[in-house]
């Protein structure tokens, strides 16, 4: 692949304060003359993979997370295409820095530890300039990606403000990891409304918004006024929706997503990798879905989606919208749905059993998951519910005790959040239990066996999503693309990882799996008639040629 050639009219200082320009000692004897560098910079030549070790080298040095998150992020401030060649070499190891669980961390201490500004803020202050703010803070670049957040439910931890511009920063280097995506196309923004975070708002350190949170149709007018802004700047853009609460992610979701390519990663992305989790396990097991009683603890917008890519794939295989509920179960922070109960929110509608059913079933008064546990007899758990210690010692062995193979999923992150274990889940079910988190965890030890415990984080989804997407110039981002992408996830992972216990691919493989799964994605959107681009002849041939790689470009 030939070098990218950066045409540029900066010079001197202005050269080495700009992170998409600066190669530090790298820069050879001609581009200093070129550039105006010489005298500004130690004389000797080092080339990247030295700088890479250098710093590794440094990092390795510090120990506390968010130490580590702060010292990755002074390099990403300083020199782009350095921090994603250290970022990719060591994947494994610092994805949980620069994403969860430390950037939950990172986002309660926002204001603490902030550097240097990244990315564009909005607030009630600029409605009527929204457009003139995106232009001015884009001047010259050709965005084709935004991660989007209003900071209200970051992670498992809620309201965090001003602070929820680390998520979209995080996922959007995940973007560029992952999937290739040109960090200068890239845009991270917070729409900052304010935050009902007394904490944050009576803290003389806090830089966000200082105002309790817009609501109403003042904060669906602020959207609708981004929405154009962006659209209109840049139409071929993708935006990923991220960390909304799950009444207005749910709204924005269903308002935009047939107006401007748009997904959300909390219901989609979350649904999709999650049923990949379960499609592992179940070749693992030898069984099919349609065979499955499956629980999901916790009724949010990762419920919903994980909730709404189950029934597709039960749909898939034959199963009949009114035998859907047979197979499935959702607790909220009240117990199971029931349709004989209101519900508070009105999603939850289709995910409610009907009463009949649920009385067939042995479930009357008592609808708490200790007793659906008992009466349903599950064969599949699911976390969304960010309550730590829900799936306990008790439930656990109750479940096990009617099914064989029981597959658990605490899903909720950041690690303290998880639902169980992975230690105690495979104690209290004699390492019979199939387990997969959503936070990262260390391997198990059961006597001579030793048990990974893969990751089904979204970072297997949402680059692929966006990079076959972008690839299609789709029109939309549809349901069929997203369970395509969960198919092919599945399919990735193979008899040596399943064999090691992991239900996910290990992620130093990432770009792999992206590739195929971006080209899978492409290919549903050309089959829709979504897509807008040539048709490739060889998606997979194209998706790894449309990818970013870290080397040092040339100057002009």
């Amino acid at each position: 692949m030939p070098r990218k050639v950066i045409h540029t009219q900066l010079r001197g200082h202005r050269v080495l304060r700009d992170p998409l320009l600066y190669k530090g000692s790298a820069y050879t004897d001609e581009e200093r003359q070129l550039l105006g560098l010489t005298g500004l910079l130690p004389p000797t030549y080092n080339d990247q993979d030295q700088q890479a070790v250098r710093f590794y080298d440094r990092l390795s040095t510090i120990a506390e997370p968010l130490a580590r998150y702060r010292e990755l992020a002074g390099l990403q401030d300083r020199n782009e295409h350095l921090y994603y060649r250290v970022l990719m070499d060591h994947l494994h190891e610092l994805m949980p820095i620069v994403y969860t669980p430390t950037v939950g961390l990172a986002t309660q201490k926002f204001s603490e530890v902030f550097q240097r500004g990244r990315g564009i803020w909005i607030t009630p202050a600029e409605r009527g300039r929204i457009r003139e703010v995106l232009e001015t803070g884009t001047a010259g670049r050709n965005i084709r990606l935004t991660v989007v957040t209003d900071n209200e439910s970051i992670l498992g931890i809620g309201d965090q403000g001003a602070g929820g511009m680390a998520i979209s920063i995080g996922k959007l280097s995940l973007y560029t990891a992952g999937a290739g995506i040109d960090p200068a196309q890239t845009l991270p923004v917070s729409l900052d409304v304010g935050t009902n975070n007394k904490a944050l708002l009576q803290n003389d350190m806090y830089l966000g918004w200082r105002s309790d949170r817009l609501t109403g149709s003042a904060y669906d007018e602020l959207v609708e006024e981004f929405v154009e802004a962006f659209s209109d700047l840049f139409p071929s853009a993708l935006i990923q929706w991220e960390d909304f609460r799950k009444d207005n992610a749910l709204a924005i979701l269903e308002r935009y997503r047939h107006r401007v390519l748009s997904f959300n990663d909390d219901i989609q992305g979350t649904g999709a990798v999650a049923v990949a989790g379960v499609f592992s396990a179940l070749r693992v097991i030898g069984e099919p879905l349609a065979e499955q009683r499956i629980v999901i603890h916790g009724a949010g917008a990762a419920g919903l989606g994980i909730a709404r890519q189950i029934k597709a794939a039960l749909r898939e295989r034959g199963v009949s919208d009114d035998s859907l509920h047979q197979h499935l179960a959702l607790l909220d922070s009240r117990g199971l749905l029931v349709d004989d109960q209101p519900q508070t929110d009105a999603y939850k509608t289709e995910l409610a059993w009907p009463h009949a059913f649920a009385l067939a079933s042995g479930i009357e008064e008592d609808r708490s998951l200790e007793a659906l546990v008992t009466a349903y007899k599950p064969t599949v758990l699911i976390g969304t519910s960010g309550q730590p210690g829900a799936f306990h010692e008790s439930l656990v062995r109750q479940m096990a005790g009617s099914v064989a193979r029981p597959v658990i999923l605490p899903m909720s992150n950041p690690t303290a959040n998880t639902e169980a274990t992975p230690k105690d889940l495979l104690t209290w079910t004699d390492g019979q239990a199939l387990v997969a988190t959503g936070s990262p965890f260390e391997p198990v030890t059961l006597g001579e066996r030793v048990v990974h415990v893969g990751q089904g984080n979204n970072v297997f989804v949402f680059p692929a999503l966006g990079l076959g997407a972008l690839l299609a110039g789709a029109r939309a981002v549809s349901d069929d693309m997203i369970t395509r992408v969960a198919k092919t996830l599945a399919g990735q992972i193979t008899e040596a990882e399943l064999a090691r216990g992991s239900l996910y691919p290990d992620i130093a493989r990432l770009r792999e799996i992206t590739a195929v799964c971006a080209a899978a994605v492409c290919e549903q959107a050309f089959d829709e008639g979504l897509a807008t681009a040539d048709r490739p002849d060889d998606f997979e041939a194209a998706a790894r040629e449309a990818m970013w790689w870290p080397e040092y470009p040339d100057f002009v």
